[in-house]
């Protein structure tokens, strides 16, 4: 009797490029747990991918030729290139760049993605070759995780094409949201950050429908969703840290300012004002309430001192004079953000702001941008200097190796801290034990503009 057997062929595999920001991130992370649920594994370098995946970020006209170049080191490497993201939507300029990219589609079209997949590498194994059910893929470390509540923007910003882009608001259910964040919990995670277009207008798509979660129902609304997350529980009964990232400054938002005095919530705001002038917001279309801002700004810190601000501002925006700016600079002295990034208004293809009058010369937004820097970055080195003597919780990303005295450095953050943009302490000779994704006590011994520095207490 002759018996054959059949080998289960190697898997395909698919590598991934992901740009722009953690919402592109979390969308990359969505397409590839759904490819390796259809039996592909993940290439760390183009040399051993079947297809390159490259998620595009189509914002601005840099980051767009950002995109374009990304495509094209894909194309040199591998040649077998996938294109998807924000700049999807402009396959037509894709395609006069790189005619030899395989297929284009659009932000968040999941379903084309792996459709194009299947049809340029076809899976060369079935999703049920291994029974043990795969973990969702990460594109970042174990112990944070980036928490997308909703797709899409209602806002018409005049520098902004996100909702051409992304579509109107559509909001998660708020139980899919919650069961989402306890499975990254269970897995791991102890901060999770909360990201969407406009996390203040989370559930107004749905008219913040009631959902029925651990058997009590929960709207899908900002202040309850973060009520809930201030429930999971890292372990003894402690919650993880959560971060509220796109932030607009809606009375509602002063609700979960308590939250984080209570210890539920991480006492941090991302809110993008963009600029303080009322003339130059009333010309971005947004709200120019600049004023009853700083009044609330003083009412938090107030309910809760240790609470950080960050946000980001335009400069050189079209029409902007020497007075808005100056307005600007002296806004930005009262309100003491912790954190504060800068941008240079930048023309982007499809917004209404290209066609406004008075365009600021490149040279004057570069002085203006290092006049505002200068500012902000004052304003943070006298913020962090007051941190010194003082103890505070620090998440450890990560751990070096032993220098020629024996001695361990790692690097953490603070509850004031998002990863990636904003700033980090550096702690010396920390214990053997120390792991990454530990939130410790740190006492804190110097600081510098962004930075601070110390060792676990």
């Amino acid at each position: 009797m002759t018996t054959t057997s059949t080998a289960i062929p190697d898997q395909k595999k698919v590598g991934m490029v992901s740009l722009g920001c953690p919402k592109a991130l979390v969308d990359s992370e969505r397409i590839l747990t759904r490819l390796r649920s259809d039996g592909y594994a993940m290439s760390p370098d183009y040399a051993g991918a079947d297809v390159v995946l490259v998620n595009t970020c189509g914002f601005l006209d840099s980051a767009k030729e950002e995109s374009l170049q990304a495509i094209g080191e894909a194309i040199a490497e591998n040649g077998r290139v996938i294109v998807t993201g924000c700049m999807g939507d402009e396959a037509d300029a894709i395609r006069a760049a790189h005619p030899q990219v395989l297929a284009v589609t659009g932000a968040h079209q999941y379903e084309q993605v792996v459709e194009a997949v299947h049809t340029y590498a076809p899976p060369s194994q079935g999703p049920f070759i291994d029974l043990i059910p795969q973990p969702d893929v990460k594109l970042t470390p174990r112990h944070y995780s980036y928490l997308k509540i909703s797709e899409g923007c209602n806002h018409s910003c005049a520098f902004c094409i996100i909702p051409d882009l992304r579509g109107k608001l559509a909001s998660r259910r708020i139980d899919a949201v919650l069961r989402e964040a306890e499975k990254l919990v269970a897995a791991g995670t102890r901060e999770l950050l909360v990201i969407s277009q406009d996390t203040s207008a989370y559930g107004v798509d749905t008219r913040h429908e009631e959902r029925m979660w651990k058997g009590e129902p929960v709207r899908a609304h900002m202040t309850d969703l973060a009520r809930e997350l201030g429930q999971l529980d890292i372990g003894n009964g402690t919650p993880p840290w959560v971060r509220l990232h796109y932030v607009y400054p809606y009375p509602h938002v002063d609700a979960v300012i308590p939250l984080m005095a209570e210890g539920l919530l991480t006492p941090y705001l991302d809110i993008p004002f963009q600029h303080a002038s009322p003339k130059v917001l009333r010309a971005m279309k947004r709200p120019a309430n600049e004023a009853k801002v700083l009044e609330r700004l003083k009412g938090w810190r107030e309910i809760c001192p240790e609470i950080a601000i960050r946000s980001s501002f335009v400069v050189g925006f079209p029409g902007e004079t020497e007075d808005d700016f100056r307005y600007l600079l002296d806004w930005l002295e009262e309100a003491q953000l912790d954190r504060v990034g800068a941008f240079r208004f930048e023309p982007v293809e499809g917004a209404q702001a290209n066609a406004l009058p008075d365009p600021v010369p490149e040279a004057i937004k570069e002085e203006r941008f290092a006049r505002v820097m200068e500012v902000t970055e004052r304003i943070s080195a006298a913020k962090l200097a007051a941190k010194v003597g003082k103890t505070i919780p620090v998440i450890i990303d990560e751990i070096g190796e032993p220098d020629e005295d024996g001695d361990i450095g790692a690097t953490g953050r603070s509850q004031a801290d998002a990863p990636e943009i904003d700033g980090a302490v550096y702690l010396r000779n920390v214990p053997q034990t120390l792991a990454q994704g530990d939130i410790v006590t740190v006492s804190i011994e110097d600081s510098d503009a962004h930075d601070l520095f110390g060792a676990v207490a």
